[in-house]
């Protein structure tokens, strides 16, 4: 982030904005769809969700997907992170990787009543 810079938004702001991204990640996979597209929600939900965190304690942090660099900028500054958190930063890819056509192989699978929930695997970097 910039110096002198302030991050728009409150911590609430940014919580509500990462509880939307959670709903989209948890919604069944449309047909036609892409997991990844799913995960990408999901990646955006603990970004924005780790965000609202440095605005609650108002502290700094740079315009980045990488949620391993968030997670680490909050230990630095003595701010507690549980290890689920700590697991997120798995999610990184999805932030544009996993979305741009070419650089991964696309996940799809019917959308039948067997397949209408993501597989919790799949965003955990084993379906890639």
């Amino acid at each position: 982030m910039p110096k002198g810079k302030l991050v728009p938004g409150s911590a609430e702001d940014w919580l509500a904005r990462a509880e939307g991204d959670l709903a989209l990640a948890k919604v069944p996979l449309p047909e036609g769809g892409f997991y990844e597209d799913l995960c990408f929600h999901a990646q955006q939900a603990a970004e924005k969700a780790l965000k609202a965190v440095y605005q609650y304690h108002g502290k700094r942090f740079r315009y980045t997907h990488d949620l391993d660099e968030l997670v680490t900028g909050l230990t630095k500054e003595g701010i507690a992170v549980p290890p689920e958190v700590l697991e997120a930063a798995s999610l990184t890819p999805y932030a544009w990787e996993a979305r741009y056509p070419g650089l991964t192989e696309p996940q799809r699978l019917k959308n039948t009543a067997k397949h209408s929930v993501r597989p919790t695997w799949y965003c955990n970097g084993q379906g890639r």
